[in-house]
């Protein structure tokens, strides 16, 4: 029996796929070469956009094309799509998805093949490493707590036996991968306050008290990503990414971290999504434009050779000119080295597609995003 992966969205799309091809293995089955000489094909979905969600219904007609040829052709469907139906308990969404996409023999939640497989790393540069799945924040245009659920982070000594096994490997460069990389571990540490007192010395035992972010003038979590990631930048790798990094999570100890760690990369992803305190609020972002421009001058205070890329999402519902102009000037501001430009799509169950009308029109959406990308993205139009 032989797997072929189609991959679609972020890099963790991709580890997750490394970890499922690591399942099948332990299954006893081989990779193909060609989805054309494959038993199963496995799609790994993403929705956080519309126009991502239309590629994989035009990528399954294309493959029912195929399954006429091979009528033992298996097509397995997994990912955020698959997420978001097992997560809806009326069950009208997973039936949406049959209905739609009545080729796919199985829909299997990512959540059931885990942390604990070995993957299968197909980019031989970076090796990419989860610490963590899912998300609390609940912004109102984000699918992601619908798809991932919340947030559950991977024990710390896993990650730390995993990037040790890495090193011993010989690889180079890893990236560390969450939906907020900030506040891993802050659900291991309020669970230590309730549970055991084993899992207390744990936490006691490795000298990881928790790091606790300021917010708003309050200590809004506890964290343990600064810990983690001093200990993986001592290991000796050359390189050391993470992503993706909430503002308001970005305490200062971590910032001191990356600063006396030169192997952690100086190109630092850090989302933005609008420059205007109107739609920030709308988005349920917690910062306005001010604090976000400030973190960027206390980051590059402490770390001058810093870069930053970031996410923006124009035509949100309401936006006007002048608040995407706001976001405009922050840009402008701040100099990203890239931005990941998006057009406001609606995602099923967000609180912006049940209750805010999606007003903009696709043209100024599409107006909008050829000037930030034309401002931003030069070398890449």
């Amino acid at each position: 029996m032989k797997y072929f992966f189609i991959t679609f969205g972020c890099q963790q799309n991709v580890a997750d796929s490394e970890r499922f091809a690591g399942y099948l293995k332990k299954q006893g089955l081989t990779e193909a070469k060609t989805k054309e000489t494959a038993d199963q094909i496995i799609i790994n979905t993403c929705m956080v956009r519309q126009m991502a969600e239309d590629r994989i219904y035009g990528h399954i007609i294309n493959l029912a094309k195929l399954k006429k040829k091979n009528k033992k052709l298996k097509i397995i469907l997994t990912g955020c799509m698959v997420g978001v139906a097992y997560k809806d308990k009326t069950g009208k969404y997973l039936q949406y998805l049959k209905t739609r996409m009545p080729e796919v023999d199985e829909f299997l939640p990512i959540e059931e093949i885990g942390f604990d497989n070995p993957a299968v790393r197909k980019n031989t540069g970076t090796a990419y490493v989860p610490i963590s799945n899912g998300c609390n924040n609940f912004c109102s245009y984000c699918v992601v707590p619908y798809s991932r659920g919340r947030e559950i982070s991977r024990p710390y000594a896993d990650i730390i036996q995993e990037c040790q096994l890495l090193k011993k490997n010989h690889w180079k460069n890893i990236f560390l991968l969450g939906q907020n990389v900030n506040s891993y571990g802050s659900d291991i540490i309020i669970k230590s306050k309730i549970k055991t007192q084993n899992s207390k010395l744990q936490l006691k035992s490795q000298n990881l008290e928790p790091v606790y972010v300021k917010h708003l003038g309050k200590e809004r979590i506890p964290t343990l990503f600064p810990h983690l990631l001093d200990e993986i930048s001592k290991m000796g790798f050359e390189k050391i990414d993470f992503m993706s990094s909430n503002p308001w999570d970005f305490s200062d100890t971590l910032i001191d971290v990356i600063a006396k760690n030169k192997n952690i990369n100086r190109l630092i992803h850090l989302p933005v999504q609008s420059g205007d305190d109107e739609i920030l609020k709308k988005m349920n972002r917690w910062y306005t434009q001010k604090e976000y421009w400030e973190l960027i001058k206390k980051i590059r205070q402490k770390i001058p050779e810093v870069e930053f890329t970031t996410d923006i999402i124009v035509g949100f519902p309401g936006e006007t000119e002048k608040q995407f102009e706001n976001t405009v000037k922050l840009c402008q501001k701040v100099g990203f080295k890239k931005a990941y430009v998006a057009r406001y799509s609606p995602r099923p169950f967000t609180v912006s597609a049940t209750t805010m009308i999606d007003n903009v029109p696709p043209a100024t959406k599409k107006q909008r995003w050829e000037k930030l990308n034309g401002l931003i993205n030069k070398a890449d139009i």
